[in-house]
């Protein structure tokens, strides 16, 4: 219950995040990734922000803990190397991003507005999901 919790707050504060600095408009982010035209630098700017903040707390969380505050071991990825798998997601991810102007935090929160593009766009996601979970299972 307690890891439910965490997430749940976790989530909120994320969600609270990106309404507030309003990276949950489709728009904002597509002029962000139009440099040719429209061009917004504000998404940039937010990520700095993220980074500014997350990245000592991050640092120091490493240095001084072993387990997240839920109890469960810190993980990083087993894997660095860069594949054909990771190239074709981050391809996937980007495609979709640059149609859609959402990437899975700003879709899930648009879904407690119910626009039908969220609906859309967390549906692709769970069936993409899904698919890469079968695709992973095969021999």
């Amino acid at each position: 219950m307690t890891r439910l919790l965490y997430a749940l707050l976790a989530g909120a504060v994320f969600g609270f995040g990106l309404a507030v600095s309003g990276m949950t408009d489709p728009d904002k982010v597509l002029n962000f990734l139009d440099v040719a035209g429209r061009w917004d630098p504000s998404l940039a700017l937010v990520m700095a922000g993220a980074l500014f903040v997350a990245t000592p707390g991050y640092a120091w969380i490493r240095r001084r803990r072993s387990t997240a505050i839920c109890g469960d071991p810190l993980q990083l990825p087993a894997s660095t190397s860069i594949d054909a798998r990771l190239l074709v997601g981050s391809l996937l991810f980007g495609v979709g991003w640059g149609i859609a102007g959402y990437c899975p935090g700003p879709a899930l929160a648009n879904l407690a507005r119910g626009t039908v593009e969220a609906l859309v766009f967390v549906a692709a996601l769970l069936a993409g999901s899904l698919l890469a979970r079968a695709l992973d299972r095969q021999p």
